[in-house]
């Protein structure tokens, strides 16, 4: 079975979201289908058609949160020896190389990662490169705008 490396806030808030789906979206749907049907003819109701796809969807994604719980470990960094190396879970200050500026990612998991957030995927081509790395190496990064140098300037285990 393939594990769905996750931090703890992620895991939260897979956890939120479910809790939400079941105890408030779910009931309120299922209100709605049976409202929609006590007016009649389903064959041309479009609030019951419209009901049914809601649910298809809330069910849909229960089980696709479900099932990354199920598979879900998760990994808290403050509880791993900090030996200055890049792993799971850790912020990353980066320098760029060509521009001098500087900035910070967290390296999560896929269902987690929000660049807006400074979250990135450890599956994306800059995780991947900065994992098992320590402050003062320099990695290349490919990207589609071409290879990016960038310094790790500091790793925090937070």
């Amino acid at each position: 079975m393939k594990r769905n490396p996750m931090t703890l806030r992620g895991a939260e808030a897979l956890r939120n979201e479910l809790k939400r789906l079941k105890s408030e979206d779910r009931p309120r749907v299922i209100k709605a289908i049976a409202e929609a049907r006590s007016h009649g003819d389903l064959s041309e109701n479009a609030e019951y058609h419209a009901a049914r796809e809601q649910q298809g969807f809330i069910e849909g994604r229960i089980g696709e949160i479900e099932a990354k719980l199920s598979t879900a470990e998760i990994i808290d960094p403050t509880t791993m020896p900090d030996n200055g190396k890049v792993i799971f879970g850790v912020k990353v200050d980066l320098e760029d190389q060509d521009s001098g500026k500087t900035i910070s990612y967290q390296i999560v998991g896929e269902d987690e990662a929000d660049i807006k957030a400074h979250r990135i995927s450890i599956t994306s081509p800059i995780a991947r490169a900065l994992v098992g790395k320590s402050a003062g190496d320099v990695v290349d990064v490919a990207a589609p705008g071409g290879t990016h140098s960038y310094e790790i300037v500091k790793v925090h285990y937070i």
